[in-house]
Order: C-alpha cells, then structure tokens, then sequence
C-alpha cells in the first residue's frame, strides 16, 4: 500500500539547496536567457515564475521526460520517473544522463531526493498527496510545477484542439528555459506534420459516409478498453475524415464490451501495440488473436478482412511522439483504400 508523502521540513531542506547545485545548466544552447531573465507562464490556472531558467527539473511520466529532451534540456534536469515503454533510440544518449529517481510513479519522499527547482508532469494526478503531492503543497515551497495543457482543456482557451494545446506546452517550456527558437521549430514541424496528416481528409467522404473506427488500446480481464470521446485518437480521427466510433462516450480509455463493440461494426480497427509495457493482452499479436478468436468479434469485416492498423500504442496519448501515429493513421487509411 502506498502512503501519503510527507512533503514537509525535509522537502523545504532539499529545495533550499537546490539553488546551489553545480549542475551543469546545458541542453540547448539557441537563445539561452540570461540568468537573470525573469519567466513566467500559465500551467492549468496555476501561475510558475522563475527569476532564472531552471537547473534542476523532475519529470514525473515520460511524457515529460521526452518532451524536455527533444528540447535538449537534459542537462537541467535533475530525475525523470514512471517509464512506460523503451525510450526511443534518438533519445538514448540524452536519457543516460538523466536520473532515474522512481521506475513507476514517484513519491513525495523520491522528489525531494532530487532537490528539483522545478516540476514537470504530463497529467495532473501525478500531484496527489500520496504520489509527488499536491501543487498547492509544492506551491507553498516555493517549488513551481507545469502540467500539460492536454490534460486541462477546461482552463484554456475555448477552441483550442488537443494538438494545439500540446504544441502551447512546447512554447510554454520554450519560455521558462529560454530556448523559444528550438520550442517553436518543434510547434512549427509538428503543426506542418498535422496539415499534412489532415490534406486526405478533403479526399475522404463527408457526413454519414465517413469511415467509422475502433481504437483499441488494451484488454484487461478479457475485456477491451478503447478510445472514448475525450481522448486524442477523436481528434486524429477528425484530423484525417474519420469518425471515432465511440465519440459518445465522455472518457478517454473507457472499459466497454466486446459486444459493444460488434455493435459499433467499425469500417476498421486501430491496434495500440503496447507489447514494452509488458502485461497480459499489450502485445498486438496478442489483441489480434483475441479478435480471431472471439465468436462475435471475429464475424466483423473490419476483423474478416484485416482493415487493422497498428500503432505504437503510447503515441496515442498526447506527447511528442503523438503526430508519428497520427501520420501512421493517415498512411494507414490510404493503404486501406479510404482516400480518393
């Protein structure tokens, strides 16, 4: 059983030092600020200002993580945690020089450990009294936390799409560091990524017409969790003329039937392949034999005649890595003969 973190003495102890660590402030050298430069951003309706660009910052998910090293900032980072699946071999030099303060969700007690001058998360129930703590907790320390706009759409400009929000935390992370030019090259490839993803949507048929997917992502107990309205995979849908077959249900990753989903009877199916998280049913091969074997499932002409694609199944959660599935679903509906 995990216990509340104690955030208390020993935190502010470890923050106290924290300014005077000698680590080494690298990563990218575009436009570095100079150290008395002040920053300050928004991050899910709570304030983080900074008289100088961090030095010592924990990612908590690898989300984070990623995101701070495409933007070559990992020498001001001071503990990464929660890994969910190999880090991509382009990132192997840089991750090696990151410390690994916790293997899954890191502690109160593991943060303070690594004495951090800031804090990063990609979801905010990573700041729960019994995991890193609360951001009012690490607010009162005057330790300064950021959450990915993704995860708090209510608290952002009205409109605003889930890749749009995702390329604002490039931005936002661009400013509190001082390398905006590298920020906003990554913001600029990824948005030409999308447009690109997006020009066979013209060519797909509209309305009623549109080809009706199924993303699984896992089965758990036998039983299939898919992508539900509020997650990414809706707006790659749209992104590239598809239709989300479960667009009404109000969740990200909801747990339904496998005879909910022969009720849907999707044109075809998306395959989250998380054979690198390890657990029983991850692997695509493994999903796939599920629906072979399945005596409704396996009558489906999305199943019948192989209109599956197969994706990294992280990528489907909003990170840096999201526009590569999103070009994989495009290239994959035009394989699958949707695109005029």
């Amino acid at each position: 059983m995990r216990h509340p973190a104690r955030l208390g003495v020993a935190l502010t102890i470890a923050l106290a030092t924290a300014g005077c660590s000698t680590a080494a402030d690298g990563g990218s050298k575009e436009g570095a600020k100079p150290a008395a430069q002040a920053a300050s951003v928004t991050s899910c309706g709570r304030q983080a200002a900074f008289a100088q660009p961090p030095k010592r910052t924990v990612a908590l998910d690898q989300t984070s993580t990623e995101t701070l090293l495409e933007l070559g900032l990992q020498d001001r980072m001071a503990g990464t945690a929660n890994l969910k699946t190999k880090i991509p071999a382009h990132y192997a030099a840089a991750y090696a020089k990151v410390p690994v303060i916790a293997p899954k969700i890191a502690t109160g007690e593991q943060l303070r450990a690594a004495t951090p001058d800031f804090v990063v998360a990609g979801s905010a129930d990573l700041y729960t009294e019994d995991r890193a703590g609360t951001r009012e907790e690490l607010a009162a320390l005057k330790l300064p936390t950021f959450v990915s706009a993704v995860d708090c759409p209510q608290q952002n400009p009205a409109g605003k799409t889930p890749f749009e929000l995702l390329f604002s935390d490039y931005e936002n992370l661009g400013k509190v560091f001082g390398v905006e030019e590298r920020a906003g090259k990554l913001a600029a490839a990824q948005r030409a990524a999308v447009a690109e993803a997006g020009e066979s949507a013209a060519k797909i048929p509209r309305g009623a017409d549109r080809p009706t997917v199924v993303y699984l992502y896992s089965v758990f107990n036998g039983m299939p969790y898919v992508a539900g309205k509020t997650g990414l995979p809706s707006e790659m849908s749209r992104i590239v003329g598809a239709k989300n077959a479960f667009d009404d249900v109000d969740e990200d990753w909801p747990e339904v039937s496998w005879e909910e989903v022969a009720e849907r009877d999707p044109d075809f199916i998306v395959i989250g392949d998380l054979s690198e998280r390890g657990r029983p049913g991850d692997s695509a091969a493994e999903k796939r034999a599920t629906m072979t074997a399945h005596p409704v499932i396996s009558e489906l002409a999305a199943v019948r005649d192989k209109k599956i694609l197969e994706v990294p199944g992280i990528e489907l959660d909003p990170s840096v890595r999201s526009v590569h599935a999103l070009g994989l679903l495009a290239k994959g509906m035009k394989d699958l003969g949707y695109v005029r």
